[in-house]
């Protein structure tokens, strides 16, 4: 097993510089830090953050629209478990808007129709990191979201067509989703100094979260005051405004940007130069033999086989377990995700200080955060399917579970930009294709095993889920590195020679 310092000689920034021993000289020293505020490559941040922000509120709405648009008679079984617990919601003064069209979509029909959207996600993140690389991540990462965007407004046309044509225009949305992880690593792999590495990939994914916290109760109070229909017309419009401001706003590489100082240029240069390759050619064999790229699978695949699980079929526990009508629905959904928001937000900061401050190398912080990032929400997760009927108890455990999860953001998730930023587009197409196979799968199976909507069913399903993150936090903390491989930057090295 590799210990988790193992790395420590090699992990040094660029930003240390190199020490010359027999002229006691400092050599390769870059300009010093140029400040965050109003920086070109926080701004960039901020922008990618409203992106992954739409993302995942377009991902995200069909989980609450679903509840309303089908009939309670289709979808709602009898519980048969003692455990069940009493409807427990109070009637607003307001009723809920009940003239949305409904189908009779069983829940099998449910399920695929959950999972569709990761059938067409699975298809686009090697090619999408693969053109990232080649391309940059500008254009595929704006259109991919803009197509998204477009696909969600024909939702509900699909629907009235039938179920059939839903899961097709879903799928064909996680077509144009399928490349924006990739092409977003690899636009950080040209932006990101590497001690500050944690905190900017936090604060970009993060949108991720906070598009989940806002769009599940706000779909929820769409759902209840007006019509499902609207959950899917004004996200489709807002992906289509944030379009606009990405193609206005924001650069491939600092090389191409218009607006940065020359400092700020010189200084993220600098800080790469050392870490980029000059090759082309991808090294597949060598990539197929890198025991940390397969801890970073691992790890992916794990990780979102509890998040997707969650992301999914959360409003329908809190539906059929909890007892919670739409309207609460929706925002108790999103309580574990703005849990999670502030998490990555903070852990990222928190990780960049150990390493530049406190001289902890990076593959002891990537362990760290990744194994706290993993097993906490397994045994929070656990921990919920056994609260009874205890309402409270039950969405702080979930809560709980979901919030830790942030913690992985400085653990597997950014670790492709420290074994080879060169190819960072790229790896995370590979490790997001494995890691969309629990997408796919994931809502099929819970809804298979949750056909009576009993307590005990779903605790099935929150025992695999822990189950997977366990395995995926001692394969990663036992294969991972924190160092840029050799395969990654041999051309370099050889060049310097």
């Amino acid at each position: 097993m590799r210990s988790w310092g193992s790395d420590s000689e090699e992990d040094r920034s660029p930003l240390l510089g190199e020490h010359d021993g027999a002229s006691g000289s400092i050599q390769h020293s870059p300009p010093a830090r140029v400040p965050a505020c109003c920086s070109a490559r926080y701004n960039l941040a901020v922008l990618a953050l409203l992106g992954f922000f739409m993302l995942y509120a377009l991902r995200v709405n069909l989980s609450v629209a679903l509840v309303d648009m089908v009939n309670s008679t289709s979808s709602e079984q009898v519980n048969r478990s003692t455990s069940v617990c009493p409807d427990h919601s109070v009637s607003p003064s307001k009723p809920h808007n009940s003239t949305g069209k409904k189908y009779d979509w069983d829940a099998d029909t449910q399920g695929w129709i959950l999972g569709s959207f990761f059938y067409g996600y699975i298809l686009t993140q090697i090619p999408g990191g693969y053109l990232a690389g080649r391309i940059g991540g500008k254009l595929l990462l704006g259109f991919g979201i803009l197509g998204t965007a477009v696909f969600t407004l024909l939702t509900p046309l699909a629907a009235d067509l039938g179920a059939g044509y839903l899961i097709a225009v879903r799928a064909l949305e996680g077509l144009g989703e399928g490349v924006t992880f990739p092409a977003m690593h690899a636009m950080w792999s040209s932006w990101a100094p590497p001690l500050e590495r944690s905190r900017l990939l936090s604060l970009s994914y993060a949108g991720a979260q906070l598009g989940t916290v806002v769009s599940l109760p706000l779909s929820g109070l769409i759902c209840y005051y007006m019509d499902w229909i609207y959950v899917f017309y004004i996200f489709g419009a807002l992906g289509v405004v944030w379009f606009i401001l990405w193609l206005c706003i924001v650069s491939d590489t600092p090389q191409t940007h218009r607006t940065i100082s020359d400092s700020e240029r010189e200084y993220i240069l600098s800080a790469l130069k050392h870490e980029l390759s000059r090759d082309t050619n991808i090294p597949v064999c060598a990539m197929l033999k890198s025991l940390p790229l397969w801890a970073i699978v691992v790890a992916h695949f794990s990780y979102n086989w509890t998040f997707y699980t969650l992301l999914t079929l959360l409003p329908t526990y809190m539906k059929e377990i909890l007892r919670f009508n739409a309207q609460e629905n929706g925002f108790l959904s999103a309580i574990p995700y703005f849990g999670c928001w502030l998490c990555m937000i903070l852990t990222g900061h928190v990780a960049d200080l150990m390493r530049e401050r406190l001289n902890f190398s990076t593959v002891v912080v990537r362990k760290i955060f990744n194994t706290l990032g993993m097993i906490g929400p397994a045994v929070f997760l656990l921990a919920a399917g056994y609260t009874g009927c205890d309402y409270t108890l039950a969405v702080v455990f979930l809560a709980l579970s979901t919030t830790l999860g942030g913690f992985s953001m400085s653990g597997y998730n950014i670790n492709h930009l420290d074994i080879a930023p060169s190819f960072a587009g790229l790896l995370l197409g590979i490790t997001n294709t494995f890691a969309t196979i629990p997408g796919m799968v994931g809502p099929v199976i819970a809804k298979a095993l949750t056909h009576d909507n009993t307590v005990e069913q779903w605790q099935i399903v929150f025992y695999i889920a822990a189950a997977i993150n366990i395995f995926g936090a001692i394969f990663f903390a036992a294969f991972a590195s924190g160092t840029v491989q050799d395969w990654a930057i041999r051309t370099n090295k050889a060049q310097e020679s």
